[in-house]
C-alpha cells in the first residue's frame, strides 16, 4: 500500500512539474533566467515587449516577447539590441 501511495504522490508532483515547463520557448526556462541566447537579430515588428531576467539569474540579460506567444532570450549587450528599446515597450507585468 506504501508502495501504491509513494508512487501517485510522484505521479502528481511529475504532473505538476511538466505543466510548468514552458513549451513555447526553447530560450525561456520557466524561472524567467536564460540560458541560451538568440544569436541573429531579431526584427523590431516581430518584438511585441521585452522583460529584463530576474535578479536571481547567473546572467542578466532580456526575454523578448514575439508576435504569435514565443519568447526568447537575448543579450542586452548585443549592438542591435540598444536601438530596439527605444520603440519597444517592457511587456506588462503578470
Amino acid at each position: 500500500m506504501k508502495v501504491l501511495t509513494m508512487a501517485l504522490a510522484c505521479l502528481l508532483l511529475a504532473g505538476m512539474w511538466l505543466r510548468d515547463v514552458d513549451g513555447r520557448s526553447m530560450l525561456v526556462s520557466s524561472s524567467n533566467c536564460c540560458f541560451k541566447f538568440a544569436d541573429k537579430k531579431i526584427s523590431q515588428q516581430h518584438i511585441q515587449c521585452y522583460k529584463h531576467t530576474s535578479s536571481t539569474c547567473s546572467r542578466r540579460s532580456l526575454i523578448l516577447k514575439l508576435k504569435g506567444g514565443r519568447e526568447t532570450c537575448v543579450m542586452e549587450s548585443a549592438p542591435w539590441v540598444k536601438p530596439h528599446l527605444k520603440t519597444v515597450k517592457p511587456c506588462p507585468p503578470k
